[in-house]
């Protein structure tokens, strides 16, 4: 008795969400092909909205080659993401050596005028 009523309520499922319909135009379709395709399950996989088995051999390659081009660019944007940090990190060498400079000649210029006095 469940296993019946599980049945139903899964029948009702399919028929409220448009399934039963679908699947019943498709094959009506298909059996009223006077030439019947090589494959029905391409037939209806078109029909239902997805692609071709070219199509989706296609698309299979495409995102394969678009994977191998995303990992090439996050391994380039993490290689100047570290080229970045040590130009950041020498600049700020650099401009504290100058300010290091910069001290150093003044308290120079101090000790030349203690001298002169």
């Amino acid at each position: 008795m469940e296993k019946e009523a599980k049945k139903e309520g899964f029948r009702k499922y399919l028929e409220a969400s448009g399934v039963l319909d679908a699947l019943t135009k498709v094959l009506v379709a298909l059996y009223e092909q006077n030439d019947k395709p090589s494959s029905a399950l391409e037939f209806v996989q078109q029909k239902l909205g997805g692609p071709s088995l070219s199509e989706y051999e296609k698309l299979q390659a495409e995102l394969s080659d678009l994977q191998i081009k995303y990992n090439e660019l996050i391994k380039e944007n993490q290689e100047r993401s570290r080229e970045l940090e040590e130009l950041k990190h020498t600049q700020v060498e650099a401009s504290a050596n100058k300010e290091l400079d910069v001290g150093n000649t003044h308290d120079e210029e101090l000790n030349t005028d203690v001298v002169k006095c």
